[in-house]
């Protein structure tokens, strides 16, 4: 079976997706929240912490959690809001979803509605639907559509991540490119706004930022794995740049004191300008992750996308 629903850690239910050539994806329904993706050699290219608690309340550490309908502590709501924490349902009338999946890819459906308690703490009605979609070459597609379906004139706003957790050789290894020239604001000196003025991000301690008003088109290089993560994006004009570094990981009770190493955070995200929808309204957001071998021209970010 291409999708196939299966008992994960602790009994949680997941789904696999399985591609072409040997590449496949899990996704729990557990915070709609994949925590996998293997290329064609079975190489797994997210990172997910040894640590990490499949327990609800607590959100998994790594894979993709989706931040929705706030970022971190951009508003009154506990930290990268309520959709990581909440069980998703597989979507059986997908009507909001892309109508033709690319061809040859397989994929699942999620979509996830407010409960009591979440109306109680953030009181506007929605209908967000989730496709995840592994390409035939092996690339990871996710799609999310968020509905304002309030049955008042009522609008509601809010901010989003995928916050994609990279598995990579080693941190002091890797550079970011595609980011440069651009403002961000720094979480570690109050959110004050500076210019990048390197022509890569590379990491020596902790680094925490949100680029502002960045390209559809982001590079991760691992230069000893000799592999390259492309993110393309839609919808999603922020770009978050994330590693703890040692001080950090080891204030993390999920999180291994020296597995800030092994990987990055670029987390695609709307985050400066928070999105607003009116009644029947709706927002698109999509990330496209694919890899190559480092052979290419690293001021050419153009990678071919499904």
């Amino acid at each position: 079976m291409s999708v196939e629903q299966l008992k994960g850690n602790n009994g949680l239910d997941k789904i696999l997706i399985r591609g072409a050539n040997g590449c496949s994806a899990e996704v729990y329904l557990y915070g709609g929240h994949v925590t996998s993706w293997k290329n064609e050699q079975g190489e797994e290219l997210l990172f997910v912490s040894n640590k990490a608690i499949f327990e609800p309340p607590k959100a998994i550490r790594g894979g993709i959690p989706i931040c929705f309908p706030q970022f971190s502590n951009f508003g009154g709501l506990p930290a990268h809001g309520f959709a990581r924490n909440r069980i998703w349902s597989v979507d059986s009338d997908p009507q909001f979803a892309p109508a033709n999946a690319s061809e040859g890819s397989n994929f699942v459906d999620l979509i996830l509605k407010p409960s009591e308690e979440d109306l109680k703490s953030w009181p506007h009605n929605f209908e967000y639907r989730l496709r995840i979609e592994v390409g035939l070459s092996g690339d990871l597609t996710l799609n999310s559509r968020v509905r304002n379906i309030n049955t008042d004139s009522k609008s509601f706003s809010f901010t989003f991540a995928y916050h994609t957790y990279f598995s990579i050789s080693d941190i002091s290894e890797v550079r970011v490119e595609g980011l440069e020239t651009l403002d961000y604001l720094d979480n570690l000196q109050e959110r004050d706004r500076f210019t990048e003025q390197g022509d890569a991000i590379t990491f020596e301690a902790e680094l925490d930022r949100i680029y502002l008003e960045t390209p559809k088109k982001v590079a991760i290089l691992d230069h000893e794995k000799k592999r390259t993560f492309f993110l393309v994006k839609d919808g999603l004009p922020d770009a978050v740049v994330w590693n703890p570094w040692d001080k950090k990981a080891k204030s993390m009770s999920d999180f291994g004191d020296e597995e800030y190493k092994q990987m990055v955070c670029v987390e695609a995200a709307v985050i400066e300008n928070p999105v607003t929808l009116k009644p029947g309204e709706e927002w698109t957001g999509r990330l496209h992750l694919s890899t190559v071998a480092n052979t290419y021209l690293s001021s050419s970010l153009d990678p071919p996308v499904d």
